[in-house]
Order: structure tokens, then C-alpha cells, then sequence
């Protein structure tokens, strides 16, 4: 047997609605209450609150030479993962999602100076679309001792088209000696992942 209940509105004891009808829209709970949902919120039987695809992550499978006062590209050639095949890890290095919205992006560039006390400054550039830096990190030590190596993180969050725009990490390292970006047990990663349709 199956049981009905109908009503506009049921309230609590205190006279407060809990749920209320009113022109096809079903108000539950209150500004400043706690609703508790058991179980799987659906949508015409798909699951409430999207997924945060695509994402990738990946690393340098091993340190990549620099030149001392040149901007590079960081060749972050291993995938850790990659749920939509939206990021080239053997040619560009690049992430190009093909959904459109707002990511979130980081990035760690692990910069090694190549001797002891040869490290003067570092910095971690991720660019969009090969031309505009959206998030810079560095580490200068011109006005003091100089280092051996550190690691210089990025991140932000950026709108993109689902097409054409597409993510990579560049590095700039200012050294005496021969520097390299550090690569191994990922000391230099890179990813994305999408937050907001």
C-alpha cells in the first residue's frame, strides 16, 4: 500500500517551516538552519554538484637543464593523472580542457643551482595561452647569500573556453653555475582542475 502526504507547508514545533510549497517552488529549511541530506542528491537522476573534470596532474620524470637568465619551458613529461586526455605530456606540455570554466591551477618548480651557493633567484611562471603570466612565484637571493636550491610554487584560478585555451609552466633561474629544473619523487609538479561550470 502506498501512502500520500500532501501540504504546502510543514513547520517544526516552534511554528517554523521546515518545507514550503509555493508557485512550484519547494523552499526547505531556513536562512541559518542545517539541512541534512542522507543519501545521493539527484537532478532528473543525475547526481547534484558536478564533478571536477577535467584534471590532470603531472611531474618531471627527471631534472631538465636551464640556462642561467633564460625563461623556460618546464617539460613536465610524466603524468600522474589524466581524466579527459586534455594534457600533452611529450610534445607542448600543455593542459587544453575541453570544458569550459573556472580551474584551479599549480604548480611547483623545484630549481637546483647546480653547486652549493650558486643559486641567486628562481621564478615560476604559469601562462595562458603562451603569452600571459596569471600566476609568479620566485626566490632571489641577489641581496644576501646565495643558495643551492628551492622550490618556487604557483597558483590561481582561471577562466577558460573549453577549446583553445590552454595552461603551461614556464621557470627562470639566476645561478653561477649550471642550473637545472628538479625532477625525481616529484619535486616539480604541475596540474589543474576544474571548480565552477
Amino acid at each position: 500500500m502506498t501512502s500520500i502526504l500532501k501540504a504546502d507547508t510543514i513547520q517544526d514545533t516552534d511554528g517554523n517551516n521546515i518545507i514550503n510549497e509555493n508557485s512550484n517552488t519547494i523552499t526547505i529549511g531556513a536562512s541559518g538552519d542545517t539541512t541534512n541530506i542522507i543519501g545521493t542528491l539527484q537532478n532528473n537522476g543525475a547526481a547534484v554538484g558536478g564533478t571536477m573534470t577535467p584534471a590532470f596532474a603531472a611531474s618531471l620524470a627527471s631534472t631538465q637543464a636551464v640556462s642561467s637568465g633564460s625563461q623556460t619551458k618546464a617539460t613536465f613529461n610524466t603524468e600522474i593523472y589524466d581524466t579527459d586526455n586534455c594534457y600533452d605530456n611529450s610534445t607542448n606540455y600543455r593542459f587544453t580542457p575541453t570544458t569550459a570554466g573556472k580551474y584551479f591551477v599549480y604548480a611547483t618548480l623545484t630549481i637546483y643551482s647546480g653547486a652549493y651557493s650558486a643559486y641567486q633567484y628562481g621564478i615560476c611562471y604559469i601562462k595562458k595561452n603562451g603569452s600571459t603570466d596569471i600566476a609568479v612565484s620566485n626566490m632571489d637571493l641577489r641581496n644576501g647569500n646565495d643558495g643551492r636550491w628551492f622550490a618556487c610554487p604557483a597558483h590561481t584560478t582561471v577562466d577558460m573556453n573549453g577549446s583553445s585555451d590552454y595552461l603551461e609552466v614556464y621557470g627562470l633561474a639566476g645561478s653561477t653555475s649550471s642550473p637545472v629544473f628538479y625532477g625525481d619523487n616529484h619535486f616539480s609538479t604541475f596540474g589543474a582542475y576544474k571548480i565552477i561550470e
